[in-house]
């Protein structure tokens, strides 16, 4: 973004304030560049202090925007597009969407105009700038792209995908935070049935399963690469591993991620 450019988030809940914070922490743009819209707007009044514009008129926020956020929830998607359809400018206007199960197509076609749409999935990691966000569109321009992919490589890491494959990257990476927490969790539960306090063991836990990740990321190595080296013959850790795959470990997170992609592409079509 350039200083004279104007956001507007649509939808200001949990991801749209977390990448307004992140876009300034990170000086792409100043608070006084971005529009931040909610139904409850007394709910932004901190961001309003911080000189973030905050307004419940999605129509007044998109009137003097360049680039657009919609981040409502699916069922709420087509009355949103409805309100804003006369005030959008197709041709300089850039649309960006965060929201599950909707495609860019979807978008152009609720709107009746040929806007540039791009699709962005981050997740909730966005909060503290550690997002994984998945970034894909049909007809979107490379100058496009590469302009939202710099505004999500502010809270995390950003991969472009094929659009058909947003769905996926929804329950991988969306979905994918609640299953590593819980995965977290009982760890911290078997930490405590071997004698650690609940707080202790949960600190323990999570922090392992950092170190787990950071080994992957940092060394660019394939997991079961890292686990041959703590695995040895007949000891404690291949014991521990084996019983979690006797009891399905690796097959119910399997069959939980396909089952959530499944979901993922109902959530817009039943709210129509």
């Amino acid at each position: 973004m350039n200083s004279t450019q104007h956001l507007a988030i649509l939808g200001s809940g949990n991801i749209g304030l977390s990448l307004a914070k992140g876009l300034v922490k990170a000086n792409i743009c100043k608070p006084q560049q971005i529009t931040l819209t909610r139904r409850n707007v007394s709910a932004l009044a901190a961001y309003a202090q911080e000189g973030y514009h905050t307004t419940d008129n999605n129509i007044k926020a998109v009137r003097k925007a360049d680039i657009i956020v919609l981040a409502v929830l699916p069922q709420q998607l087509n009355k949103l597009l409805d309100e804003i359809r006369p005030t959008i400018k197709q041709e300089k206007q850039l649309l960006i969407s965060v929201i599950s199960g909707v495609s860019c197509s979807d978008i152009r076609q609720q709107l009746d105009l040929n806007v540039q749409v791009i699709r962005a999935m981050p997740n909730t990691a966005i909060a503290i700038g550690h997002s994984m966000t998945c970034i894909a569109t049909d007809t979107g321009t490379n100058k496009n792209i590469n302009l939202v992919k710099s505004l999500f490589d502010t809270v995390g890491v950003t991969i472009q995908i094929n659009e058909e494959l947003m769905t996926s990257a929804t329950a991988l990476c969306a979905c994918g935070i609640a299953f590593f927490l819980r995965s977290i969790r009982a760890a911290s539960q078997g930490g405590t049935e071997i004698g650690f306090h609940a707080h202790d063991a949960l600190k323990m836990a999570a922090q392992t399963a950092k170190g787990a990740a950071d080994l992957l990321l940092q060394l660019a190595s394939h997991p079961e690469q890292e686990i041959d080296k703590v695995t040895s013959p007949s000891g404690c850790t291949i014991a521990g591993l084996n019983e979690m795959e006797h009891n399905g470990f690796s097959s119910a997170m399997i069959k939980g991620i396909k089952l959530s992609a499944e979901k993922a592409g109902d959530l817009y079509k039943k709210g129509e």
